[in-house]
């Protein structure tokens, strides 16, 4: 009877052992097999970009992109000497005012039936643009996540490289830069600036004519009306957490704005921007019955000391004005409590390029290490990079090492909070429903 159970536990013993080695090697030829898979699609994506150097070399590349801060157009004119330098590419920088203009040529080439040989080579864009542009179908698709430079964006991890004011990118645009709303003030005519939303319609009541923003379709004021709507809705959500309501309104309004604008909702969830805005217009500079058209004019009011307030989407022009002289030496930056609106700005290629392969070799070489690290530093742009330090080398970790900053600018990790864009299609909600009730003549 002991040899037959000991027979039986001999018996399990080897099963065991043997299930124990099946399974072994059947990992083995899986880990195995996703190796080699992976070593194929590694030396396809290599082959692949071998061949749009090939073909990208040696050519131009007509970089439709805003022009509206001399420190951008001339980091812009430094990637042009770069490019010709590595590619011999030939990059001209076609300066907008407005990256709708570079969407309506696009749209106007589609119409012509222009399919392959557009004017518009690669574009600067944003949200609403990019949104606009991938429903008509205007933009090359499944590129970006193909540049060998993507994969230091870690974008496994990092949704904000593939997805624009919540809209998947799926390829069609390569992140270049993120950016944060920053409010700057003088501290020869006010020392205690605002600090949030509240706090801005009580200092616009003590300092009339002293603060007022961009009017729409203006990129800086939607930024501004954006933050005020977020911000107002997430008010109300408190307000009704706090009183313990069971009704779910604010909740379905503050998820409303990342969702698409619909004509049912519109009136309901824009309604707490037009009493903030009623509040807050006759405190205005020139009592809200006129609005500058664009940041650069709030700007140079700030340098004739016509206004004491102001804000920007790039924080590091400030120091640099301040260095230009175009702004005076007593002005600060600071970023509001109660949220800074933030997102990432990306470049795209239109589906009827000319030079695509070219323009995919400078979008590459945007995303580089060293053009990254070169853009992030104050005196250059001070744009804040996209890539992430764990997917860099310790020698290129070290090049984006920032020097002692300016007075005038924003401080290291002062913003505490930021504040999602909501869904493009509020962009154009917002400029029709502020026109129709603030619109003036220029």
């Amino acid at each position: 009877m002991h040899s037959i159970k000991s027979l039986q536990h001999n018996t399990r013993r080897n099963f065991y052992c043997v299930a124990f080695c099946v399974l072994i090697s059947l990992l083995y030829v899986l880990i195995m097999n996703s190796a080699v898979a992976a070593e194929v699609h590694d030396n396809e994506q290599s082959v692949q970009w071998k061949n749009i150097e090939t073909q990208g070399v040696k050519q131009s590349v007509y970089f439709h992109a805003w022009g509206g801060d001399a420190q951008i157009n001339a980091y812009i004119q430094w990637v042009a000497q770069q490019v010709k330098a590595k590619y011999q590419i030939n990059l001209q920088h076609v300066k907008l005012s407005d990256t709708s203009e570079a969407v309506s040529r696009v749209l106007a080439e589609k119409s012509a039936n222009n399919h392959s040989q557009g004017n518009v080579d690669l574009v600067w864009i944003n949200g609403a643009n990019f949104s606009t542009m991938a429903q008509h179908s205007l933009l090359l698709k499944g590129w970006a996540d193909q540049l060998p430079n993507f994969k230091f964006t870690d974008p496994d991890n990092n949704p904000a490289v593939t997805l624009d004011f919540g809209v998947p990118t799926l390829g069609m645009e390569s992140p270049w830069g993120q950016a944060s709303m920053t409010f700057y003030y003088d501290r020869m005519a006010t020392l205690t600036p605002p600090q949030n939303l509240n706090e801005l319609v009580t200092w616009t009541q003590q300092n009339p004519g002293r603060f007022s923003y961009p009017k729409p379709p203006d990129f800086l004021g939607l930024s501004f009306l954006k933050y005020a709507l977020v911000v107002l809705h997430q008010e109300n959500l408190i307000a009704s957490n706090a009183l313990q309501s069971k009704d779910q309104h604010d909740h379905s309004y503050q998820d409303a704005l990342y969702a698409p604008a619909t004509p049912e909702n519109i009136t309901e969830v824009l309604q707490p921007l037009w009493i903030f805005l009623d509040q807050l217009h006759p405190n205005l500079w020139r009592k809200g019955k006129h609005f500058m058209q664009t940041g650069l004019e709030m700007r140079r009011l700030v340098d004739d000391t016509e206004l004491s307030l102001a804000f920007t989407f790039s924080g590091p022009e400030i120091p640099a004005a301040v260095k230009r002289f175009d702004l005076p030496q007593s002005i600060r930056s600071y970023a509001m409590a109660d949220g800074s609106l933030s997102n990432t700005h990306f470049v795209g290629i239109p589906y009827n390029a000319s030079h695509a392969e070219s323009a995919q070799l400078v979008a590459n070489f945007l995303l580089s290490p060293e053009a990254q690290a070169y853009k992030q530093q104050a005196e250059v742009w001070g744009d804040k990079t996209v890539l992430i330090a764990s997917t860099l080398t310790a020698t290129q970790q070290k090049s984006f090492k920032t020097q002692t900053s300016h007075p005038s600018a924003l401080s290291f990790n002062s913003i505490t909070r930021t504040l999602s864009e909501p869904h493009p299609s509020w962009v154009e909600a917002i400029t029709l429903g502020w026109q129709q009730r603030y619109g003036v003549a220029p």
